[in-house]
């Protein structure tokens, strides 16, 4: 049984010994069945919010969080142009344990949400451009993972691997995704600060501006592509926008190899939720990630557009992959707020 508001409320006073509590309603938006919460209000009447973890994947994700979340000093995020959330407290319950955050306004979006233009799309891409320009050398100081553009490469093949190893991968696919990791010229670029696991969820907006970004667990040094294929999924216009604005805050051009990855890690998404699938045994997901691949050899085998390397045929265009990735949000929500748990091919809330 769900705790309660109040339940959540005592376990928050608890961590935090010095809060005091004037109400408290249930937090809808924080992964069905995967945490109990609750948003807290003060007397002075800022909020807080209270999350237990209710499986283990959630209970993972959350100490991940905080680890990432520690690691992103106060001198760091004075570097960011949105909040983050801060850690506040915690307590033990039940096998896991309580933590409080402060509670952060703002409106989650969808992909479908984002305009065309250089509004709010403006806004994602700056956002997405500041992390990426962090210093990397707080992410190893603190433990988390360091990765070169050569170990992104071999990951990405492991992955590719594994989805084989289940014998539901088509032929096909595994070639093309094979050849686009034998192209080393699409690898050659330089690992950034990378919060590793982006989707539209992650961001809180108010109007055209991104106010927060939650979701922290995958926070490493790695191929700065992994945060942005999920813009693939919006609007072609309000894709534009985002890579303008992310190219203009960091003055580097979203080159050709730099879309063929991030193309690449879209598709690769299919794959990684037919391994999500097998890691729980769950025949529903494995049978819509096969059903997904198939509808994506039927795209390949198409005249598409651009090649993800010189030996593959075409990739998906830009509207195939909004349809392949629509297909997953609502699925993706029961396993972590905001995406996909990541499968362990590089991988180690806010």
């Amino acid at each position: 049984m769900a705790r309660s508001p109040l339940t959540l409320a005592a376990l928050a006073s608890s961590a935090v010994p010095d809060l005091t509590v004037t109400g408290a309603r249930r937090h809808s938006a924080d992964g069905a069945g995967e945490f109990d919460s609750a948003v807290l209000t003060t007397p002075d009447g800022s909020a807080r919010i209270v999350r237990v973890p209710l499986t283990q994947a959630a209970e993972t994700e959350q100490s991940s969080d905080l680890v990432a979340l520690r690691a992103l000093t106060t001198g760091i995020r004075s570097r960011l142009p949105f909040d983050v959330p801060t850690y506040l407290g915690q307590t033990p319950v039940g096998g896991t344990r309580a933590i409080v955050y402060d509670f952060l306004p703002g409106e989650h979006i969808t992909v479908e949400d984002v305009p065309p233009g250089d509004g709010l799309a403006g806004s994602i891409g700056h956002a997405i451009a500041a992390i990426h320009t962090l210093p990397t050398s707080f992410v190893g100081e603190a433990g988390l993972p360091v990765l070169s553009a050569a170990e992104c490469l071999s990951s990405t093949a492991a992955l590719i691997e594994s989805a084989a190893s289940t014998g539901k991968l088509p032929a096909a696919l595994r070639d093309r995704w094979r050849d686009a990791v034998a192209d080393h010229s699409i690898w050659q670029f330089q690992p950034t600060v990378i919060n590793g696991a982006l989707t539209a969820d992650s961001f809180l907006v108010d109007g055209e501006t991104v106010g927060a970004v939650l979701g922290w667990s995958a926070l490493r040094v790695g191929d700065p592509a992994r945060d942005l294929h999920w813009l693939l999924a919006m609007n072609p216009e309000a894709t534009d926008g985002a890579l303008i604005a992310y190219a203009s805050t960091r003055q580097v051009a979203t080159d050709r190899q730099f879309t063929q990855r991030a193309m690449l890690y879209a598709e690769l998404e299919v794959a990684r939720w037919l391994l999500h699938g097998r890691e729980l045994r769950d025949q529903s997901i494995v049978d819509d990630a096969v059903q997904m691949l198939d509808g994506l050899v039927d795209r390949v085998h198409s005249n598409a557009v651009t090649p993800l390397s010189t030996a593959t045929g075409p990739i998906m265009a830009i509207d195939d992959v909004e349809a392949m990735l629509d297909r997953t949000p609502g699925d993706r929500a029961s396993v972590r707020p905001g995406g996909m748990r990541p499968v362990d091919d590089d991988s180690q809330a806010g």
